[in-house]
């Protein structure tokens, strides 16, 4: 059955290229010069029958180490948090599924009362006033939250910080390219960003300070003295966070941020070898109309019966263009749903826990792991979940080691930060148990 999927018969697509008047499927490109059209076959393998290749694609997927049968201490901005089972339930109906945006209220009221919701929640967790149904990953979110930032203050450079991931910033270098501002990078002192650099450079020019607490090195950054320096000069302070802190530490909103963004994997979504993910982006009232992206609002029909609609939006294709902030045109509603369920199913006790786990079990396994011989703590200031330890040997062949043990060690930072060899970022979780950690302890201890 080689057209098994397929409806048309040969009759049917003879009938179908009849109408156009064409001989062949082949006509349809015959615009193409001659020399461009592929003459012999591609190379591939040959076909499989649907047994054959769900066998074949499972010997492929072994082939991988997963985090149902390793260990997990590997961060660094996808986290392996416990999902509850409520949430693939939910997200899994099928009327959730959907490919695109949910333009027509008269048919998607449910699923825009969850977005709604999502946006609500991560109001209350960011401390912020608004916020958008969602971006496409947290790199994207910091890129459009600098757009947005040179776009409303007519201003034409960024600071961001050296402790901001550096995936994100050169997210935020590629979006500034054709906007015509300029991103410049603010060192780093004991694991944070240096305050008197940051006062040095900051200027009348400067649209935004983009800060990552706690930052890319797990350390937090001291947002409200940040945020004092930035106002000095009129200069908003984008705060990338990671949402699972924000259980127990105070608020980028009450702390002086004007926006905050970040990446939602943590809550609710699997880990999936890099995505898809989700951005979160929340702002004060003042740059509501600013935002990009889609945000749901709630409203009240003709008959005075509460509603919800896509609304205030600031892309393209809805307003002029100069004062379009953003040519964003989607979102990741599915990947919202699922957060917004996850932040319902733990509710605010829950979520305090998980994030108070994190930081005491993240604190137990870099106390053991310090007193190790072989093992240099290498920045005193506050983490939260993730720290960095200097070792003795190199990265690769410690993570190598504890990988024969069943264990995925942490991040090898002489990738990003070249004074960092021999630095690991490791991540600890409020999955990690303590016979993990301290089998983490006892194979590193052998690795050194």
């Amino acid at each position: 059955m080689p057209w098994s999927y397929l409806p048309h018969t040969a009759d049917d697509r003879q009938e179908m290229l009849d109408a156009i008047g064409v001989k062949s499927s082949g006509d349809l490109f015959d615009t193409i010069p001659d020399k461009l059209m592929l003459k012999n076959k591609l190379n591939l393998p040959k076909p499989l029958s649907e047994a054959e290749l769900v066998k074949s694609m499972h010997k492929l997927a072994k082939k991988n180490c997963n985090i149902q049968e390793y260990v997990c201490f590997l961060g660094a901005g996808a986290y392996d948090h416990y999902i509850p089972s409520v949430v693939d339930h939910i997200v899994r109906r099928s009327e959730f599924y959907t490919a695109y945006t949910q333009y027509q209220p008269e048919i998607s009221q449910g699923y825009l009362q969850a977005l709604w919701e999502y946006q609500s929640m991560i109001c209350e967790i960011t401390g912020m006033e608004v916020a958008n149904a969602s971006m496409y990953d947290g790199g994207t979110a910091a890129a459009e939250a600098a757009m947005m930032a040179c776009s409303a203050l007519r201003r034409s450079e960024v600071l961001v910080a050296n402790t901001v991931s550096p995936n994100y910033r050169a997210v935020i270098r590629t979006y500034a390219v054709d906007r015509n501002y300029s991103v410049k990078d603010i060192g780093y002192k004991d694991g944070t960003m240096d305050p008197i650099v940051l006062e040095q450079r900051i200027g009348k020019t400067t649209a935004a300070v983009i800060i990552q607490s706690p930052n890319f090195f797990g350390s937090m950054e001291d947002i409200h003295k940040i945020c004092e320096l930035a106002h000095a000069q009129g200069s908003y302070v984008i705060v990338i966070a990671d949402p699972i802190s924000l259980g127990i530490l105070e608020s980028p909103g009450a702390l002086g941020a004007d926006i905050v963004v970040g990446e939602g994997q943590s809550m609710g979504i699997p880990l999936s070898f890099g995505g898809p993910y989700l951005g979160f982006f929340a702002v004060k009232e003042k740059l509501m109309r600013k935002m990009p992206g889609r945000i749901v609002g709630q409203t009240v029909d003709t008959n005075g019966k509460r509603g919800f609609v896509l609304t205030l939006q600031a892309r393209e294709q809805h307003i002029r263009r100069e004062k379009a902030t953003s040519n964003i045109c989607s979102n990741e509603a599915l990947c919202a749903l699922a957060s917004s369920v996850y932040l319902a199913a733990l509710g605010k006790q829950g979520f305090q826990e998980v994030a108070s786990q994190c930081l005491r079990k993240a604190h137990y396994a870099y106390a053991a792991l310090s007193k190790l011989k072989g093992c240099e703590v290498v920045f005193n200031t506050p983490f939260f979940k993730e720290f960095v330890l200097k070792l003795n040997k190199p990265v690769a062949a410690v993570n190598k080691s504890l990988l024969k043990a069943g264990i995925l060690g942490g991040l090898d930072l002489g990738r990003y930060y070249p004074e960092l060899d021999h630095c690991m970022l490791l991540c600890v979780t409020e999955k990690r148990s303590k016979t993990e950690i301290d089998s983490l302890v006892t194979e590193m201890e052998a690795a050194l």
